[in-house]
């Protein structure tokens, strides 16, 4: 791999991963927002945990980027807080108590790292059919957020969708999309960030950018374990977030797969479990700087197919980055001036070039056989319909909501089991039929 992070210079590296750091700031930087609003913290608590929590994604992409013997893929992944976990903590939070909430955060991450082992020996049940419809899913299921933002963000607000919003959102992706395909080599990688920059600049002009928070925020401070609360350990809290993080461990999974796709990079089980066992140690440690649990960020997987660089060497830089800005909070607060909608332009293209690397490795699936077919179609059209309408489960117990409302982990769930079903116990008479098939079709194409 060492030729792989050398592949690139310093200056080329150190922007490309200012883009990437910029794709998952306000992702992460929202979840810190809505979990400090439902626990009611002042705005001085708020902006501590909004640096704590970026340094802390520095810490945590960090631990993966580097392979050692018990931790780090040693993909080009970014890691952050998923937006998945804000009910269950907020919830926790506000019933339990803050201590209870970074309990079962330091619960769940020993749970994550104690069953990484076991976890990765699953990783037959991952074939293309089950990879591919799950990186769809992934991709495909958060374009609507991508739609929102470029709205302006609150869908009931009645200035959602204003002429303003619709025009920088649009001349974002327009820009990503020119630049693609007109710009010639490095600028070629800076896509997203040249839009980013020009739906900003035209957002200024507009009167849009306000600097408040940069003028708000504190120059220096420094993490310190337990600043909100001493973590408490309660069984149901611990349960539910360990509930929450197999969740996006499987949706890491999938994650993990297609940057291996995208590298050219085989994946084994000892892979997999030092990736889990990064991602358990970073919610430990998540827990005691009292911030989040963390996992792999999909949009990074759009940032990096749309830049066509592979090296780590950016994300190390990245991981730099998010370590600096988490020290320097008036720094960081610079990035939070960026529109909902200029991200939300950015994010419709990126979102969509994750869904279409799932469609990309389904070509790898024999289609000819129906069983992948309906293994495809259902696994995707329960993940899109889940996605699209997660109130078909509210008359269930929270318990089992927090699962079935997940598009991406219905999604997972059916494709693991129907491919089990129908391709891993297989019948002998079936693997006879399939041989025969595959003989008779290679006679036919001599």
């Amino acid at each position: 791999m060492k030729e792989d992070i050398e592949s690139i210079s310093n200056g080329k590296a150190a922007i490309l991963g200012f883009q990437h750091l910029l794709t998952m700031y306000s992702g992460d930087m929202l979840v810190a927002l809505l979990i400090g609003a439902a626990l009611h913290f002042s705005a001085l608590q708020i902006a501590y945990l909004v640096s704590v929590d970026i340094f802390m994604c520095g810490i945590a992409t960090l631990l993966q980027l580097k392979r050692t013997p018990l931790t780090g893929i040693g993909l080009p992944v970014v890691l952050g807080c998923a937006i998945q976990v804000v009910t269950p903590l907020s919830s926790i939070g506000q019933n339990m108590g803050i201590g209870v909430m970074y309990g079962s955060i330091i619960g769940a991450g020993i749970f994550v790292f104690l069953i990484s082992g076991l976890f990765s020996k699953i990783r037959n049940f991952f074939p293309p059919v089950v990879t591919g419809s799950l990186i769809t899913v992934i991709g495909f299921s958060l374009v609507p957020v991508g739609f929102q933002d470029l709205g302006g963000g609150d869908a009931t607000s009645s200035h959602f969708g204003d002429p303003k919003f619709l025009l920088i959102g649009f001349t974002t992706m327009v820009v990503i999309l020119l630049m693609n395909s007109y710009a010639k080599g490095f600028m070629k990688s800076l896509a997203i960030l040249l839009g980013l920059i020009a739906g900003t600049a035209i957002a200024g002009m507009l009167g849009m950018i306000s600097l408040e928070p940069v003028m708000q925020a504190t120059w220096f401070h420094l993490p310190t374990p337990f600043a909100f609360a001493t973590p408490k350990f309660e069984w149901s809290s611990i349960l539910t977030m360990i509930v929450v993080s197999l969740t996006t461990m499987i949706e890491s999974t999938g994650v993990f797969f297609a940057l291996a796709d995208i590298t050219g990079r085989k994946l084994d089980s000892a892979d997999l479990k030092r990736g889990y066992r990064a991602e358990g140690i970073a919610a430990i440690l998540g827990g005691i700087f009292n911030t989040f649990p963390y996992s792999t960020f999909s949009e990074n997987v759009g940032v990096l197919q749309l830049s066509g660089v592979k090296s780590r060497k950016p994300i190390y830089f990245s991981g730099f980055f998010l370590l600096i800005l988490g020290l320097l909070p008036k720094v960081g607060a610079l990035a939070t001036i960026i529109p909902t909608s200029v991200l939300g332009g950015a994010m419709i293209v990126m979102f969509g070039m994750v869904g279409v690397q799932g469609i990309r490795m389904l070509q790898d699936v024999n289609f000819k056989d129906n069983h992948n077919l309906l293994i495809v179609a259902i696994s995707i059209g329960l993940g899109l319909g889940v996605t699209v309408y997660p109130q078909i489960f509210q008359s269930l117990p929270e318990f089992a909501r927090l699962i079935l409302t997940n598009g991406i982990v219905i999604s997972s769930f059916s494709a693991v089991l129907l491919n089990a079903m129908f391709n891993i116990s297989l019948s002998p008479q079936r693997v006879a039929a399939e041989v025969h098939t595959d003989a008779v079709e290679k006679n036919e194409t001599k």
